[in-house]
């Protein structure tokens, strides 16, 4: 699988997670992918409960993705999740092996108030740009 391939999966992959589309949001994932949400601790086994896992989760969630960055079989997507209303600020790796997703790692971002102290520095707006 080459780099244009990859990033058709991954479009497909994200296009569908906006969908709730759980078949198609799956298809990624190799049979003993791996999940891991450090900020929880949690690390899921296995596509089937990486599937359910979001099956059973009972918020209505929208993907947004700002940008795709990788090469190879590492890939990166940055994107903006928002459950019911309330967004977070995703970063998505990916590790590919034989074609599939075998390892990926989700951080999670919420959103803060800017500091005051910095505020001459800063360039304000609801969504940054990707440059």
């Amino acid at each position: 699988m080459d780099n244009q391939a990859r990033l058709i999966a991954l479009r497909r992959h994200w296009d569908a997670s906006d969908a709730n589309d759980f078949e198609a949001e799956h298809d990624i994932y190799r049979e003993d992918a791996v999940l891991d949400y450090p900020q929880s601790g949690e690390r899921i086994r296995g596509r089937r409960n990486i599937q359910e896992s979001r099956f059973v989760q009972p918020n209505r969630k929208r993907f947004a993705v700002r940008r795709m960055i990788g090469g190879d079989d590492l890939w990166i997507t940055e994107y903006v999740l928002t459950y019911d209303g309330v967004p977070s600020y995703v970063v998505s790796i990916m590790e590919f092996r034989e074609g599939l997703v075998a390892h990926e790692t989700q951080y999670f971002g919420d959103r803060f108030d800017p500091s005051p102290s910095r505020a001459h520095l800063v360039e304000r707006g609801d969504q940054i740009s990707s440059a």
